[in-house]
C-alpha cells in the first residue's frame, strides 16, 4: 500500500517505537503526524533531551505532537488532519474513546506479547522472568481498556538462551514491524477481520521498578540468571553486603545440589572466584559493582575483599 493510500498518524516514544517507526518509513506508509512523550531530563546531568521517536520524525520532516496527556489541542489537530489509521505502539498512554473514534479504520496496537498473554506495559520483561521459550508480536484493534481489543494478527519467535529485555525488545521491534507492514493493507481492504481476544486466558503485568531488581536468595539459581536478563539494562539486580548496595552484573548458574547445609545468600570459596548460595543451586559472580566503586570482574573484587567470604547477603 502507498502512503498517498492511507493517512497515517503514528503515536510512540522509546527506541521499540522509533525501530517500527524507521520501517513504515522505509515502506512508503510515512505518518503524516507523530504523538510522542514530551522531552525529558536524562542523567546525572538531567539535559532535557526528545524521545527517540521524536529525533527520527525530525530528520524525516514529520510534524510531530508532544502533549503532556491527550488535551483538547491534540484531539482538534487529529480532527483536522482527519488520519485513516491510527498506528501506536509504546506510547505510554490508553488512548480515550473519542480519539479511538477520530480515524475511519480505527487505532491498531503493535505489543510485544502474545496477547492476552502479559497485557499492560513490561510483557517484554515478564516473558524473560518465567522463562517462556516462544514469545511474539500481536496487532490488534485497540478499544478503550489496556490491550484488550480484537487480534488482527499475530506472530511467534523463539526467546534465546542468552535474550536481555533489551535484546529481545529490539527483535520484537523488527518482527513487529514486519508484521504490521504485512497487516496493514489487507486489514484495511477488509480480508482480515479481528478476532476477539479469549479474555478469561489474560495475564497482565506491572511497570518495573528499581526494588524489583533485589535478589531473594531463597529463589532459585536459574530464576536469579533470569531475573538479570530481564532487568538488563534497568534496573539490573542487586543485593546487599556490609550495608551496600552490591550489583551483579554478570553471572553463571552451578546446578549441583539439591539438599544444602548453606544458608540462602551464603558466599562460598570457590575456585578462584566465589559462589552464592541460592534456593537451589549457587551463582557464580563473574562481574560485580559495590555502591561507590566501578564495576569489576569478581575475581579482582575477591582479591581486594576477601572477606567476604563466608557472609551472608540480605
Amino acid at each position: 500500500m502507498e502512503n498517498n493510500e492511507v493517512t497515517i498518524v503514528y503515536f510512540g516514544t522509546p527506541k521499540f517505537a522509533e525501530t517500527i517507526l524507521s520501517q513504515l518509513i522505509e515502506a512508503n506508509l510515512k505518518p503524516q503526524m507523530v504523538v510522542t512523550a514530551p522531552d525529558r531530563p536524562i542523567g546525572r546531568k538531567q539535559e532535557l533531551t526528545p524521545p527517540p521517536v521524536k529525533v527520527l520524525a525530525e530528520k524525516n520532516e514529520i510534524p510531530i505532537v508532544q502533549p503532556k496527556k491527550i488535551d483538547e489541542d491534540t484531539t482538534k489537530k487529529l480532527q483536522e488532519l482527519t488520519p485513516d489509521l491510527l498506528i501506536v505502539a509504546a506510547y505510554g498512554k490508553i488512548l480515550p474513546k473519542n480519539i479511538l473514534e477520530i480515524p475511519k479504520y480505527g487505532a491498531i496496537n503493535i505489543h510485544p506479547s502474545l496477547l492476552p498473554k502479559y497485557r499492560g506495559p513490561s510483557p517484554i520483561h515478564y516473558a524473560i522472568l518465567e522463562g517462556d521459550m516462544i514469545t511474539g508480536t500481536t496487532i490488534i484493534l485497540m478499544d478503550e481498556k489496556m490491550d484488550h481489543g480484537p487480534i488482527i494478527s499475530q506472530a511467534k519467535i523463539k526467546i534465546a538462551e542468552n535474550d536481555t529485555t533489551e535484546t529481545l525488545s529490539n527483535k520484537l521491534a523488527y518482527h513487529g514491524a514486519r508484521l504490521l507492514e504485512e497487516t496493514i493493507d489487507p486489514y484495511i481492504k477488509g480480508s482480515l477481520k479481528p478476532e476477539a481476544q479469549n479474555h478469561s486466558a489474560a495475564s497482565y503485568t506491572r511497570m518495573i521498578n528499581r526494588e524489583d531488581g533485589r535478589v531473594d536468595w531463597q529463589n532459585s539459581a536459574q530464576f536469579i540468571e533470569r531475573q538479570l536478563r530481564a532487568f538488563t539494562p534497568w534496573p539490573g539486580i542487586f543485593t546487599f553486603w556490609d550495608k551496600k548496595r552490591f550489583k551483579i552484573t554478570s553471572l553463571s548458574v552451578l546446578n549441583e545440589d539439591e539438599n544444602h547445609n548453606h544458608q540462602e545468600g551464603e558466599v562460598l570459596p570457590y575456585n578462584n572466584v566465589f559462589a552464592i548460595q541460592t534456593g537451589r543451586g549457587k551463582i557464580i559472580p563473574e562481574k560485580v559493582q559495590l555502591e561507590g566503586k566501578k564495576e569489576q570482574p569478581a575475581t579482582d573484587f575477591l582479591n581486594g575483599n576477601p572477606n567476604i567470604i563466608e557472609s551472608v547477603l540480605k
